[in-house]
């Protein structure tokens, strides 16, 4: 006896998928053609999703979208391993509706990732290898154990202060030397004893974590991964290796940017613009970019013009006409095209050029 199979054959057909990630959960909305779609809730699993798609529309093309976020890129690795073409987008890039903006849910917010996908309307973001995730991970957690020790110092300051206790002449413009912490342990406090013992415990353990991962970076630095590229990078006055290995693994190609105004785009060196007619404003530094790289850079720019006469004359000229804090952008984008230079070329820096 024959039976009728009641599954469609979609091959050959896209189906487009967008997806509203949380730590749990992910809301997804699935597109075929201008009639057709479907919103669920699903766990958070990549298998999961791929289940759901070939059991529902086998032998079809399928192409996902989410936004970048604190999921990271690990279900974008998933999805295109379990053969989903997955990209990952900017959120302030989907193109959102009024109604939208002011009735936003977890649903309409994979409607629209969806929609956006199934119209080619999304740029997606450079995806970077799991091997500079792990590089950059390192590196990032230099900073977060120097803020550690930047506030743990803080703390034991504020202690002293709190409590009558100076630091002697000889030692309070040279604070945190041997000598320093000698004197912090041999210091009577009588019944602040313990406290102190604390503080100083915590800025025992918070010295020597971030003295270890800073072995493990400059370890990191020296690799044949980056080995080559740091010296080209620290050939550059004001760039030294914590700024060069931070801009390897935050970049990891720089042949991604066609141009140097993409690199600065990218970083945060732009400023706001409000053009209508034949006015035009321009405000200051657009707040999208890249937190990171643009205040390392920023601090590199500080050393730079003490160190390069050329920069160090380009930035006085700009500071008659400008905010000390603008010059230095200005001053930060030409660190940037120089380090855009020296990778480009393979070429070290020679003092003197612009």
């Amino acid at each position: 006896m024959q039976t009728q199979s009641t599954q469609f054959d979609f091959t050959g057909q896209n189906i487009y998928v967008g997806i509203d990630t949380h730590l749990k959960s992910w809301n997804v909305t699935v597109m075929m053609d201008p009639y057709y779609q479907k919103t669920f809730s699903q766990n958070a699993n990549a298998k999961t999703l791929l289940n759901h798609l070939q059991q529902n529309y086998p032998g079809a093309n399928f192409y996902s979208a989410y936004e970048a976020g604190f999921a990271g890129f690990m279900p974008h690795y998933r999805l295109m391993e379990l053969g989903i073409q997955s990209i990952v987008v900017n959120p302030a890039d989907v193109p959102t509706t009024g109604k939208e903006k002011v009735q936003k849910n977890d649903s309409r917010d994979s409607q629209k990732i969806a929609r956006s996908l199934k119209n080619g309307e999304l740029t997606p973001i450079y995806i970077p290898s799991i091997q500079t995730l792990a590089d950059r991970s390192l590196v990032r957690l230099r900073k977060t154990r120097s803020r550690d020790l930047a506030r743990t110092k803080t703390q034991i300051k504020s202690f002293l202060h709190c409590n009558g206790l100076d630091i002697p002449e000889e030692l309070s413009k040279d604070n945190w030397t041997r000598k320093f912490i000698k004197w912090l342990t041999e210091l009577e406090v009588g019944s602040f004893r313990e406290t102190l013992e604390d503080h100083l415990g915590k800025y025992h353990y918070a010295y020597a974590h971030k003295l270890e991962i800073s072995r493990k970076v400059k370890a990191l630095s020296a690799t044949s991964r980056y080995k080559d590229n740091m010296v080209l990078l620290q050939s550059i006055p004001g760039v030294g290796y914590i700024t060069a290995i931070t801009f390897l693994t935050e970049i990891e190609n720089i042949k991604r940017f066609k141009s140097l105004d993409s690199l600065c785009g990218f970083i945060g060196l732009v400023p706001a613009t409000n053009s209508s007619g034949e006015n035009e404003r321009i405000g200051e530094i657009t707040p999208r970019g890249h937190r990171i790289l643009r205040d390392i850079l920023i601090e590199a720019s500080w050393k730079a013009i003490g160190k390069d006469p050329a920069l160090g004359a380009a930035y006085s000229r700009l500071g008659h006409r400008m905010k000390p804090n603008k010059a230095i952008i200005r001053i930060t984008k030409k660190i940037v095209s120089r380090m855009r230079f020296v990778l480009n070329n393979q070429t070290k820096y020679e003092l003197g050029y612009k």
